[in-house]
């Protein structure tokens, strides 16, 4: 079990590296599609550059993350080969790594760092948001949060099934 939840951390690294890749380095609009529909109308549609190459740093912080979480279901699935789990073990694995990865989500993304402006993650790059990020947004995505869980036991097993394969 420790090894999942040291892959879940790695998960989390993950999305928030992908997170601040896109708030701070892309800044292209159209990677905001989460975001609430208040927040998406007043914010400009383009950000100059504050330095040269800031929108390829950003690119390549967005490729490493997903190689931080892809890496994490890779390694969990080669460590849980090579411990010889079965499919119910896998599942678990992999629905705990997922289930955490979206505790976080909703937890630190939505109500610390969007509900509550903590660290002043988005004014500080968009400091046209602050009147509208506040509390009373929490929970504007719960549909697609109640999606993802969803889904996530389907992917789960379609994971823990092609790892019982190997």
């Amino acid at each position: 079990m420790l090894i999942t939840i040291l892959l879940s951390l790695m998960m989390m690294a993950g999305l928030f590296l992908m997170l601040w890749s896109g708030v701070g380095f892309i800044q292209d609009k159209k990677f905001f599609s989460s975001a609430p529909k208040e927040a998406i109308e007043v914010t400009p549609d383009y950000v100059p550059e504050r330095f040269k190459g800031q929108h390829a740093v950003g690119y390549v912080m967005a490729a490493l993350s997903l190689v931080l979480m892809g890496g994490a279901v890779i390694l969990g699935a080669w460590d849980g080969i090579k411990n010889e789990y079965g499919f119910w073990q896998f599942f678990v694995r992999f629905l705990v790594m997922l289930l955490l990865l979206k505790a976080f989500d909703v937890i630190f993304f939505d109500w610390v760092l969007l509900c509550n402006q903590g660290f002043g993650f988005f004014t500080h790059y968009y400091p046209q948001v602050g009147s509208v990020y506040n509390r009373s947004l929490f929970g504007y995505n719960k549909k697609t949060h109640i999606t993802h869980v969803i889904c996530f036991f389907p992917a789960c097993a379609i994971l823990a099934w092609i790892c019982t394969l190997l």
